[in-house]
């Protein structure tokens, strides 16, 4: 438990029964979704039954009547990245699901339109992994000398 928020650990097969319970309950609103990469920091805070994977998706859903946050964070293997779509309990989650996909190749089961949001469709490779090698883009900037 963080100062503010309940911090639970489901999953992958009870992510979604997890967050089902919740709204249930008046966790009316998902207000962020991401995935997280951790390959570079493996020694993450986690409760001990918890194995650590390489990647994570962490949500928070809140009571707005009883001001309240849960944030869930569900482990996903570098092997088989997928997890449940919250999509169907909050339809908000579509596109931060989308960025997720887009940015760490992380997939969501059931989602009713898992494609790039902020890459091009063409685009090869998750940008926000920790292996995507760093590219070079030339940038011209504003009031630059151009070429003579």
């Amino acid at each position: 438990m963080t100062a503010d928020q309940e911090v639970l650990f489901p999953g992958r097969g009870e992510y979604h029964q997890v967050a089902a319970d919740h709204r249930r309950a008046g966790f009316a609103l998902l207000s962020d979704l991401c995935g997280v990469d951790y390959l570079t920091h493996p020694g993450r805070t986690l409760p001990a039954e918890v194995a650590p994977e390489r990647f994570e998706v962490a949500c928070v859903l809140v009571n707005l009547g009883e001001r309240r946050r849960v944030r869930l964070r569900v482990q996903v293997p570098e092997s088989d990245p997928v997890v449940p779509t919250l999509w169907d309990l909050y339809p908000g989650a579509e596109a931060l699901e989308r960025e997720a996909f887009d940015m760490f190749g992380i997939r969501f089961e059931d989602h009713p339109d898992l494609t790039r949001i902020l890459m091009p469709d063409e685009w090869e490779g998750h940008p926000l992994r920790k292996d995507y090698g760093v590219g070079r883009v030339p940038v011209q900037f504003k009031e630059a000398p151009g070429p003579r």
